[in-house]
This record gives structure tokens, C-alpha cells and sequence, in this order.
């Protein structure tokens, strides 16, 4: 029979909810929640709490925000819990003296099957390299990021047409269950352990900037498409129109044969607005053009002169 273990979570953004909710209602126990401190976030530039310290605080968890994870009073703190394991979804690179602190020692699971796609935007990089399959998984925390045994995996199929918001919440889904199974697994004390050093072609998945999220329509429509897929609904892909920045949400590709020049706009002025790309073109469908809001093309079409 499983012991009950008693296991410090941290986490920040909505991704790592889900995970922490189901471990919350199992037989484990949450000694304490750490999270990202509150930041500065909109045009007031209100304090912004993360969503990991909103679920905590409405359950009465015990809540630590530190501003250095080396920081002593922290470190004694943390110490202070007396934790058997770590558990880490979506939060940033802990130091040794973190993640080297619990008996039992730390786990991380990631948005990615492992060894691919290590790094900030597993979810983004699967769909924009046009990947057919994606998943979590659980391994445990060493120096290198990503890089620790894998304890679990788990697979998902990406749809043609998914986006990486879409994604972004079947991932949820399934890595609670992943999650679980592994701290049952660890209580247990019967787990696989699975290296990944032997690994050395591996896709990587670096953070987004905006340079990113430029469309460079000398592409084709397939590459294209899927930089869309993979970043919407944020932070979206973009390119300009009459010197204005437009994020494009939503599209389908065509492949159609031309001589024009890339880059180039067509519309019949109702129904479809287009960008001419390598192999045929890029239909726009939910567009945001610099100042204005969220809308289908058909909407923006009623205001726009070519």
C-alpha cells in the first residue's frame, strides 16, 4: 500500500492547477505551495497574482513567494517542512540547494515526450515544426534542464488544425493523471527510471520572442500555417498591413501554384482576405489589426480599403 507523502508543489501559471487540484484531493499531502511573487501587470499596473498562489490561497494552503530560491531564510524554511518529495510544474530553474533538499528527491513533469523538446514553449514548437504527436512527462530534477531520468510518459495526438491553445488544455488533462501516477509510484517505491543522456538528436523548444511570431511569407503555406497553430491565441503570429502590425489567429492554407510576389494581399473586399506565400496562399480568418479588436476577416473587410 501507497504512503502518504507529504509534498511541496511548485508552480505558477494555469497550466500547473490542474496538477496541483489533483494532488490536493489525493492521499498526499501539501505541505506548502511556492510560486512566483506578484508582478506588475496591465495598464495600472495592479499587482498580478499568479494563478498557482489564487487556487493555494482560496484552499488554505500554505503559500511561499520567494523573491531569490537561494535565499537562506527561504532555504531554512523550506527545510523546515520536512517534505519526503518535490513537485515541480511550470516554474522556473531551481538550485541545487532546492532541488537536492527532499528525501525523496524532486520531480518535474513537462508539456513534451522527452528528451524533445526541452525547454520554455514545448507546446508552441510541437505544432509549429508540424509535429503529429506530443505528451507529458514526469522525470526527476538534475543539473542540466530537462535533462533528468524520465519516471513517465504519456501521448497525445495533435490535430491538423489544433492550435496551441487547444493543445495547451488536453495537456492539462492528461498530465494530472500522469502526475499522480508517478508520486503513487515514487510512495510506492516501485518506478521505472529511464535515462536520457543517451539521447543526442534532440528538437529543442526555446522561449518565444516576438521576432518569433513574424510571418516570413516566402514560406509555404504549410510552415506558415503552423507558426499560426502554434500561436494562437498568444502571443500570435503577425506581419504588417498598410504599416500597421496584424496578429493572425486563425487561417487556412491553399496550395495554388503562382507567379506573384510573396507577401502580397488579395480580397474581394467581403468574404476572403489572402496573403500570397511560396506555394499558394494564407486565408485570413480571426485577425487583430493594431488598434482595433479581435474580429473574422469578414468583419474587418466592412471597414478595410485596400
Amino acid at each position: 500500500m501507497n504512503r502518504s507523502l507529504k509534498i511541496v508543489f511548485m508552480g505558477t501559471p494555469e497550466f500547473a492547477v490542474p496538477m496541483l487540484d489533483t494532488l490536493y484531493h489525493s492521499t498526499h499531502q501539501i505541505v506548502a505551495v511556492i510560486t512566483a511573487p506578484d508582478k506588475p501587470a496591465g495598464r495600472g499596473m495592479q499587482l498580478s497574482e499568479s494563478d498557482v498562489k489564487k487556487y493555494a490561497v482560496s484552499n488554505g494552503l500554505p503559500l511561499l513567494q520567494p523573491e531569490k530560491l537561494k535565499n537562506e531564510e527561504f532555504l531554512k524554511e523550506l527545510r523546515s517542512l520536512n517534505a519526503d518529495l518535490f513537485v515541480v510544474v511550470a516554474f522556473r530553474m531551481l538550485p541545487v540547494a532546492v532541488w537536492d533538499m527532499p528525501p525523496l528527491g524532486t520531480i518535474n513533469l513537462h508539456a513534451s515526450l522527452l528528451p524533445n523538446y526541452r525547454g520554455a514553449a514545448p507546446i508552441n514548437w510541437a505544432i509549429i515544426n508540424g509535429e503529429k504527436e506530443t505528451g507529458v512527462t514526469t522525470f526527476k530534477l538534475q543539473h542540466e534542464i530537462d535533462t533528468g531520468q524520465i519516471i513517465m510518459r504519456q501521448s497525445i495526438a495533435i490535430r491538423d488544425d489544433e492550435t496551441v491553445g487547444e493543445l495547451y488544455h488536453e495537456l492539462m488533462d492528461i498530465g494530472k493523471d500522469v502526475l499522480l501516477k508517478t508520486v503513487d509510484a515514487i510512495a510506492s517505491g516501485d518506478y521505472p527510471l529511464l535515462a536520457q543522456d543517451h539521447i543526442t538528436d534532440v528538437k529543442h523548444a526555446p522561449k518565444i520572442f516576438k521576432e518569433t511570431c513574424q510571418i516570413d511569407w516566402s514560406k509555404n503555406a504549410a510552415t506558415i500555417y503552423n507558426l499560426i497553430r502554434g500561436l494562437s491565441p498568444y502571443p500570435a503570429a503577425w506581419t504588417t498591413l498598410q504599416g500597421k502590425t496584424l496578429k493572425i489567429y486563425t487561417a487556412e492554407k491553399l496550395i495554388q501554384p503562382h507567379s506573384k510576389p510573396c507577401g502580397e494581399t488579395e480580397t474581394d473586399g467581403k468574404t476572403y482576405l489572402r496573403f500570397t506565400c511560396a506555394d499558394g496562399y494564407i486565408m485570413l480568418k480571426n485577425i487583430q489589426l493594431e488598434g482595433k479588436k479581435k474580429m473574422s476577416v469578414e468583419e474587418f473587410l466592412r471597414g478595410y480599403k485596400a
